[in-house]
């Protein structure tokens, strides 16, 4: 049965959506059965991925509501091991419309429920807000990582998703954990970034991936190809910390 990771921070810009679509693909090269869950509306993980999000008949939107089930929402990726459960804008309707809905909080975990054990590993990138649609990730989700930039205001909010996530446990979901924090846009040519690695790892200790995410260009410019960075340039130097990212995320979990 897969163990379903969410990836969140509601803050933007912090390299959530570059964490869930290279993690995702670095765990398919492994040859791990893993699907990516897109939570947000923009679909950039599906842009990542090389989807045209605007031509996608069914999206998870759809299978939130009911509308489809998992099996006709799901894609295949360029990636042997990876699949998608696509979104786009209309993913924005979803926060209004489940609403009313019974039992909203869990909406996500019914439809990965559907297809869980077709997989070792679900990633689902949750949309840089704190609403409906990332409650329903943290809700479905047997931990949580969380991406955290290297710079000034990196700990600004994060005391304010920890909280969100005490709440889910209390409430919703009390198996919920901290997969860890992830360090990223770490720029060793810059103080302050060693300034908040080290702050972190004080405060947060074995809470912090030893893994940590460069600042690369091949990095930054792979999307644009839809391409995970491992395809784009599998000798950069982001590539290789995702693929040991991965690697930790398999050994630690098991």
């Amino acid at each position: 049965m897969a163990q379903i990771i969410a990836v969140a921070n509601q803050k933007g810009g912090v390299g959530k959506t570059t964490t869930t679509v290279n993690l995702a693909a670095s765990l398919a090269a492994a040859e791990k059965r893993t699907l990516l869950v897109d939570m947000d509306p923009q679909a950039n993980a599906c842009s990542g991925l090389g989807l045209d999000k605007g031509a996608q008949e069914l999206t998870v939107y759809n299978a939130l509501l009911g509308d489809a089930s998992t099996q006709e929402v799901r894609v295949r990726s360029q990636l042997e091991h990876l699949d998608i459960l696509p979104s786009n804008t209309d993913l924005i309707g979803a926060e209004i419309e489940l609403v009313s809905a019974f039992a909203r909080e869990g909406k996500l975990l019914g439809v990965l429920n559907e297809i869980r054990d077709e997989y070792d590993y679900i990633i689902i990138d949750c949309p840089p807000s704190l609403g409906l649609l990332t409650v329903n990730a943290l809700t479905a989700a047997d931990s949580v990582l969380i991406p955290l930039q290297c710079e000034f205001y990196a700990m600004e909010g994060l005391s304010q998703l920890m909280q969100t996530i005490r709440l889910i446990q209390k409430q919703l979901n009390p198996a919920l954990k901290v997969r860890g924090i992830l360090l990223t846009m770490f720029d060793g040519r810059n103080n302050l970034s060693h300034q908040v690695s080290g702050e972190m790892r004080t405060h947060f200790r074995d809470q912090v991936f030893k893994t940590v995410i460069p600042r690369n260009v091949r990095l930054s410019e792979a999307p644009s190809h839809g391409l995970p960075v491992l395809l784009y340039d599998i000798s950069s130097r982001g590539a290789v910390a995702y693929l040991e990212l991965a690697k930790e995320i398999i050994e630690t979990g098991e």
